[in-house]
């Protein structure tokens, strides 16, 4: 066994993804979710994210970011390790070891939006005791994240569309 895979548990659903149609090119949208301090307007827990290492966003620029749930504050460290243009971009919580990503499809009215957490294998065991014991355990709060992805695309569909 890796030592990446000692330190993490496997009792987290390896992908949630939520999607949505969104009226604005790719272009539009791209300028959106990619502006990753912006994610702190449409999600219900990023806080503020701040870039560690330049401007734009690139692969390998990295975030510190704010969460909020309730009166718990915590922040995270986050990596870009994809970076395609108009295409998809995604972070990697060094934290949890989650990956975040937002990909876009061009549709005949506009872009289909997909927000993803992924966990392929679990998250690191810190991340597990801490979410079973302030978060209302994993099942609860993997639920929560969900309901959170769905705001957080309603947020930029408005913002796209506006």
């Amino acid at each position: 066994m890796s030592s990446l895979a000692s330190a993490v548990t496997q009792d987290v659903e390896p992908l949630i993804e939520e999607s949505l149609e969104v009226a604005a090119d790719p272009v539009r949208v791209w300028s959106l979710v990619s502006d990753l301090p912006r994610l702190a307007e449409w999600s219900p827990q990023v806080v503020r994210s701040f870039v560690r290492t330049g401007r734009p966003i690139q692969l390998g620029t990295r975030l510190l970011n704010v969460n909020r749930r309730g009166l718990l504050v915590w922040p995270t460290h986050s990596r870009v390790v994809r970076f395609e243009p108009h295409r998809e971009v995604a972070f990697r919580v060094k934290d949890n070891f989650t990956v975040w990503s937002f990909t876009l499809e061009p549709t005949e009215t506009g872009t289909r939006v997909v927000h993803r957490r992924e966990a392929p294998d679990g998250i690191s065991s810190v991340s597990d005791r801490l979410t079973k014991r302030f978060l209302g355990g994993v099942p609860a709060f993997q639920a929560e994240l969900r309901e959170g992805m769905r705001e957080t695309l309603a947020g930029i569909k408005a913002a796209a569309e506006s």
